[in-house]
């Protein structure tokens, strides 16, 4: 809904101020639909051209989830933490063997089921049961295994980057696209000099709604989605680190209640639950 509004003020106050200070509207709307075709199929086809078949599909998949809100929330984090530490106070109550089949099946798993907003996220779910396994082999320390982490982590954010990326590079080109659109409009008008001023005139406004509309596209519709997408991109990592940092502390002999406050301490703080919080949700759960 944000997504809409800022764009409704951003396209308002734009053509509004155009309006307002006598200009004509029409010029614009005749123009659009060429304009729109010269710039938009220009860049559309440079954005293929540009990007892998997995990071276009990645960015067909990603562009939805800008008109949502933010899935990782207050309520999605104190869920992910007393998820972990159901799985810490079963291994640490019964050993680490004792959570094999909620690491080999999470689907059939009680402690999953329980919470159900987590569980059906897989990337979660996989990232979490692999390293539970880790951890329950005992072939790893916990130093090889924050390792190991990080080099996951790290792809994941390259990955989750690669539609951002591609996006940006999109954004830095539409003003290219509208100048060629521009010049083409000039081209088209050195053709018909022998016109009189009045229809000259007419055809360079035409022309210059390229530059106007490549531009436009580029800094008032394209980058701000990057940017939104971006932001998005890492909270996903972060709830990755957040999973990461509670499952080391366990590792290094910290009791669940100790180790989920680990986990706590990573999030941003605008959607960090307080330790009360946290504290009362496990209890509950």
């Amino acid at each position: 809904m944000s997504v809409i509004l800022g764009y409704l003020v951003a396209l308002g106050c734009i053509f509004g101020g155009y309006i307002i200070h006598g200009g004509n509207i029409g010029v614009v709307l005749h123009a659009l639909p060429i304009e729109l075709m010269v710039i938009g199929g220009g860049a559309l086809g440079a954005f293929v051209v540009n990007n892998q078949r997995k990071v276009l599909m990645a960015t067909l998949k990603a562009l939805p989830t800008a008109l949502k809100g933010s899935k990782y929330t207050k309520a999605r984090y104190l869920e992910l933490m007393a998820l972990l530490y159901d799985i810490l106070q079963k291994a640490r109550k019964e050993g680490l063997m004792s959570i094999e089949k909620d690491i080999e099946a999470p689907q059939d798993s009680p402690l999953f089921q329980k919470h159900p907003n987590v569980a059906k996220d897989h990337h979660v779910v996989e990232f979490t049961t692999d390293y539970l396994r880790m951890m329950a082999s005992g072939n790893l320390n916990s130093h090889e295994i924050e390792s190991l982490m990080d080099s996951e982590i790290e792809t994941h954010h390259q990955e989750s980057h690669a539609p951002v990326a591609a996006i940006a590079r999109l954004a830095g080109g539409l003003p290219a696209f509208g100048i060629v659109a521009a010049v083409l409009g000039v081209v088209i008008t050195m053709g018909s000099v022998g016109q009189p001023p009045a229809v000259l005139g007419a055809m360079i406004g035409s022309a210059l709604v390229g530059t106007f509309l490549g531009i436009l596209l580029a800094y008032a519709i394209v980058e701000p989605l990057g940017g939104l997408l971006e932001q998005k991109a890492e909270e996903g990592t972060k709830e990755l680190q957040c999973i990461k940092t509670t499952l080391l502390a366990s590792m290094q002999g910290y009791n669940p209640t100790t180790a989920i406050e680990f986990g706590r301490k990573v999030l941003f703080s605008t959607d960090r639950p307080s330790f009360t919080e946290l504290e009362t949700h496990v209890k509950k759960k």
